[in-house]
């Protein structure tokens, strides 16, 4: 999710003279990435903070559209001296429904603002979350929130030592090396029916074993690293802590 795919049809170095240029003119770009089957949309802002000395702004799982002018809105909202402030409850971002700010934890920026760290370099830079009801006008972390919307929006205040979007007690599949000999996951597979692999590489069929996502992660953190890992992909490693390299799985096509 570092790159942002919505702007697959131009170059890397056109899309930083694009940014420099909108930001110089309007005080700010907006990125827009789109969603997949596994991954929600999402979208945010670049060049708050240098024009307006304001955190950026990131928000998941709205129309390309609408996403694109809330963030805007927003901006006319601090472009008129206006802070936004984090868990103040607002009712002027949306139609008859509520929204909220949060602070985005800096373990989560590398996963999401790809092109606002190549815009800022080595300088640091703060970020706020946009967070929005479900149609009952609940939040995610009220009761009742709609499942439906339940991992569309990423709460990124929170989660950094879990950032995979299904639930700690996920169901995953392992291998006894893993769980007996202590040998470390080298290879990850998020398969077309969405289930996660965590594997050694030296397993058998007779080795594979079931624990819940939760236990891998507590146990590795750098599995964390793949979260992102989207439908029919897979990774690999020679080490623990070393370089994912990731590549879509091979489908047995029938004569």
């Amino acid at each position: 999710m570092k790159d942002d795919n919505q702007h697959q049809c131009i170059s890397k170095s056109n899309l930083s003279e694009q940014t420099v240029q909108n930001i110089n003119k309007f005080g700010l770009q907006v990125i827009l990435v789109g969603s997949t089957d596994y991954l929600p949309s999402f979208a945010y802002s670049i060049g708050l903070q240098k024009s307006y000395n304001h955190p950026e702004i990131i928000c998941f799982g709205l129309p390309s559209n609408l996403a694109h002018g809330i963030i805007n809105d927003i901006a006319r909202i601090i472009k008129n001296g206006e802070k936004i402030n984090s868990k103040k409850i607002y009712t002027n971002i949306f139609d008859n429904s509520r929204a909220v700010f949060l602070n985005v934890d800096k373990v989560n920026i590398p996963d999401y603002f790809g092109a606002c760290l190549n815009y800022y370099g080595d300088e640091k830079f703060d970020a706020l979350q946009l967070i929005w009801t479900d149609r009952n006008d609940i939040f995610p972390w009220e009761e009742s929130f709609e499942d439906e919307f339940l991992y569309k929006q990423p709460l990124l205040d929170r989660n950094g030592e879990f950032k995979f979007y299904e639930p700690k007690n996920l169901t995953t599949f392992t291998t006894r090396q893993w769980l007996e000999e202590k040998k470390p996951i080298l290879r990850v597979v998020h398969d077309n029916e969405g289930d996660w692999q965590f594997l050694t590489g030296d397993q058998m069929p007779e080795d594979i074993k079931i624990v819940a996502l939760e236990q891998l992660i507590k146990s590795d953190k750098t599995l964390n690293e793949i979260f992102d890992l989207d439908y029919g992909e897979e990774a690999e490693r020679e080490h623990i802590g070393g370089e994912w390299k990731r590549n879509q799985m091979e489908t047995d096509e029938e004569n």
